[in-house]
């Protein structure tokens, strides 16, 4: 897909991978719409980004349903056209189910499945008005996996990957791409700040970057595959695991004494 003079809404787009993701599409011309919590680090990003094309933001709270109306009049209203949502923002707490407050446990639905429906929803009339484009949501290999500490949260992830591939089937036709990255562990404040209420089993894998994820939610723009599961490796292991539910079981050990020792490494290293 050719990004220049398109217009893509990030969601979370202040930070980690939405920040990073914002850059990759400045870089290709296209017009941004930032939306995150933080008023400070949206004006920080903008800023960085408007020598390379027009960026607007918009500080909310995608759980607040209101906030995704305006969020998309407002993109709408600036440039006149939406071509490409990327619903990346999210949120967790990490712990075991029954000490986790049953209010974050909600919080965690909200942010990382519902959000993401409401504001597709939202968007899609944007979208069909533009002849079309592309929405793509940020997983998580936890979505694909059962993880230790994170029911909730797999449990969204795993909801959000079953909306993308229904809708894909139901906007078959429709010229709009519906596709989902799963990354394993990322490089960002979004787990690095967590480690030690972070699974050893999250980091027995591959750790990427911020970037590496939004090279690939801009290649899933424009190709035709449905999913990347990332790096590749974990996602044969997640696969296997549906699969092979006997397997997984047998190697959670030894996955888990590889990301324990992990762990431990990143923690001298702090």
């Amino acid at each position: 897909m050719i990004f220049k003079e398109k217009t893509v809404i990030i969601t979370g787009g202040s930070e980690g991978v939405g920040a990073a993701t914002a850059r990759l599409f400045a870089e290709a011309g296209a017009n941004l719409m930032l939306a995150a919590r933080s008023k400070k680090n949206l004006e920080a990003i903008a800023t960085e980004l408007r020598d390379k094309t027009k960026v607007k933001i918009c500080a909310m709270d995608v759980s607040d349903a209101d906030a995704c109306v305006d969020l998309c009049k407002k993109t709408n209203y600036e440039f006149g056209r939406i071509d490409i949502l990327v619903n990346n923002a999210g949120y967790h707490k990490r712990g075991a189910f029954d000490s986790v407050d049953a209010a974050e446990l909600a919080k965690i639905i909200d942010v990382n499945l519902r959000a993401p429906i409401f504001l597709t929803r939202t968007a899609l009339p944007y979208l069909y008005e533009a002849g079309g484009g592309a929405i793509i949501n940020v997983g998580s290999l936890a979505g694909r996996t059962p993880v230790p500490n994170s029911a909730a949260y797999a449990a969204s992830k795993a909801g959000l990957r079953s909306l993308t591939y229904s809708l894909a089937e139901e906007l078959a036709g429709k010229n709009i791409k519906l596709a989902i990255v799963s990354p394993g562990p990322i490089d960002t404040g979004f787990i690095m700040a967590n480690i030690d209420n972070t699974s050893d089993l999250t980091f027995s894998q591959p750790i990427s970057t911020a970037t590496e994820v939004a090279q690939v939610i801009l290649d899933l723009c424009g190709n035709t595959q449905r999913e990347v599961a990332m790096p590749r490796i974990s996602g044969v292991l997640t696969t296997v695991s549906y699969l092979m539910p006997w397997l997984a079981k047998a190697m959670r050990p030894m996955l888990e004494r590889r990301g324990a020792n992990v762990k431990a490494r990143l923690r001298r290293q702090r």
